[in-house]
C-alpha cells in the first residue's frame, strides 16, 4: 500500500508549504489524481482520514479527489482516445504505436489555509 507513504509526503509537504506562508491551520485539501497513476482513491482517503488526525496543521481537514482522464495518443493516426476503455491499441487504427498523454498524474491542486494574524508579510 503505497497510499500510507503518499499521505505522509503530502503532509509534510503541507507543513513545509505552512511554514514558509504563516499559516496556522489547513481547512481542506485538493488533489488531482490520474486513473492510471496507481493510486487506490479510496485507500489514499483512508490513510488521509487517518494520518491528519495525527497533525495538528491538518486535523480535521476533508481531503477532496478529483480524477483525471487518462488520454493515449496514436503516432500512426494522430488521434487522441481515452486509455481505460482501449488500453495500448487505437481503436481508430488498430496501431500499438501509441502513448500516455495523461493520465499518470498526482499533484496537489488546491489548499484551503487559515493564516497566523499578525503574521509579518514574506517577500
Amino acid at each position: 500500500m503505497h497510499e500510507l507513504g503518499i499521505v505522509k509526503h503530502v503532509i509534510r509537504t503541507l507543513n513545509d508549504v505552512a511554514a514558509e506562508n504563516n499559516v496556522r491551520r489547513i481547512g481542506s485539501v485538493t488533489l488531482e489524481v490520474g486513473e492510471v497513476s496507481g493510486v487506490v482513491i479510496e485507500q489514499l482517503v483512508d490513510c488521509w482520514n487517518y494520518f491528519r488526525e495525527k497533525d495538528e496543521l491538518v486535523k480535521g481537514a476533508p481531503l477532496y479527489v478529483e480524477t483525471l482522464e487518462a488520454v493515449t495518443v496514436c503516432t500512426a493516426c494522430d488521434k487522441t482516445y481515452g486509455t481505460v476503455a482501449h488500453g495500448k491499441t487505437c481503436p481508430y487504427c488498430g496501431s500499438k504505436e501509441t502513448y500516455l498523454l495523461r493520465g499518470n498524474e498526482f499533484s496537489i491542486k488546491q489548499i484551503e489555509a487559515e493564516l497566523i494574524e499578525d503574521a509579518p508579510e514574506t517577500e
